[in-house]
């Protein structure tokens, strides 16, 4: 890829793009709300301040991210890349700058923000049979709750979806991420409670929960809420943008 000035902005190949040409072409690859949404980006963490300190280790974890352990290392991925040192610094530096701009901008909310949707991310582990017979069902059920056969067992046998192969166990999964009635059954029931058949649409499911792991507002946890709070304002933001360009555009037309 060769740089051009002028009319000439790039050329790749025997292919000449002009200035007239890379708005268009952005716009048909649809390359063009992640080129407004990065050019966002940059805006708002341009102000965002580092020390000597971080911007060097956050070149370091750059590298050892992308598997550079050698300066012949990085020469080639420079080189396969089409980018030089300069720009794969300020690309580091320009994910660190993110990273403290959420901290800056949502840190003092994150608590707050984690005892509100708790009980969504608390995860389960639990046990499922779905057959679309009732009777097969209530029978199964009996057996269970008997202990003639294990759950695992009839699972494994009866079991009409994917978690016939994992002897009906299902998780840890998020109880947001459960079937909204499922999860219902699972936020209110103690490890080892047994649900009696239930018909949740075209299915007939027995539910056990086997195991319940609450939340823990840890380091993991905390970055993945900042990163969420990050792109839900990153979003109403383009958003904002994409009325305020559509209003204009109308405008314009009806002059």
């Amino acid at each position: 890829m060769i740089l051009k000035s002028m009319a000439v902005v790039l050329q790749i190949g025997s292919r000449t793009i002009t200035e007239e040409e890379i708005v268009p072409l952005l716009a048909n690859y649809q390359l063009l709300p992640k080129l407004v949404r990065e050019l966002l980006i940059d805006q708002v963490v341009s102000s965002v301040e580092c020390t000597p300190e971080e911007l060097a280790r956050a070149c370091q974890q750059f590298y050892e991210q992308n598997q550079i352990t050698s300066e012949t290392v990085r020469q080639a991925w420079l080189k396969h890349h089409g980018t030089t040192l300069e720009q794969v610094e300020i690309l580091a530096t320009r994910r660190l700058k993110v990273e403290k701009f959420k901290q800056i901008t949502w840190g003092h909310k994150l608590e707050s923000c984690f005892l509100q949707r708790k009980a969504q991310l608390d995860r389960v582990v639990y046990s499922l049979i779905r057959t679309q017979d009732f009777g097969v069902a209530q029978e199964l059920y009996f057996r269970i709750q008997a202990q003639e056969q294990s759950f695992a067992e009839l699972a494994r046998e009866y079991s009409q979806g994917p978690e016939a192969q994992t002897n009906g166990l299902i998780g840890p999964i998020e109880l947001s991420n459960s079937r909204s009635e499922i999860g219902q059954m699972l936020s209110v029931s103690q490890p080892g409670q047994l649900w009696p058949p239930t018909r949740l649409g075209d299915w007939v499911v027995i539910v056990r929960l086997e195991k319940f792991i609450p939340a823990q507002l840890d380091e993991p946890m905390r970055q993945r809420l900042l990163h969420e709070m990050f792109v839900a304002w990153l979003s109403e933001q383009l958003q904002q943008m994409n009325s305020v360009r559509t209003f204009y555009t109308t405008a314009t037309s009806a002059t």
